[in-house]
């Protein structure tokens, strides 16, 4: 079965990473309980730097995930769909 995704980046200042934290938790919160899956990695080499991958199973699932998110999603349109490599 394809998925579908969507990216989000950004940059937060040592000062801002416990507000960012808590932000984070609230999306894991809200993404689980809407059936996506919501992972966060940290660039190694840059502290602070963020991606943001918001995933499910179908665009449906995903468009209303973000429409009812507790934080504004910058690009909820750009969503990306699993493509079979064959």
């Amino acid at each position: 079965m394809a998925g579908v995704l969507t990216v989000q980046r950004t940059t937060v200042p040592a000062s801002e990473r416990d507000k960012y934290f808590e932000r984070l938790r609230a999306c894991k919160s809200h993404y689980s309980a809407a059936k996506c899956r919501f992972r966060v990695y940290e660039e190694s080499a840059l502290t602070g730097a963020f991606i943001e991958f918001t995933e499910a199973d179908d665009e449906t699932t995903l468009t209303v995930a973000h429409a009812n998110s507790p934080h504004r999603v910058l690009d909820p349109a750009r969503i990306y769909h699993e493509t079979e490599i064959g």
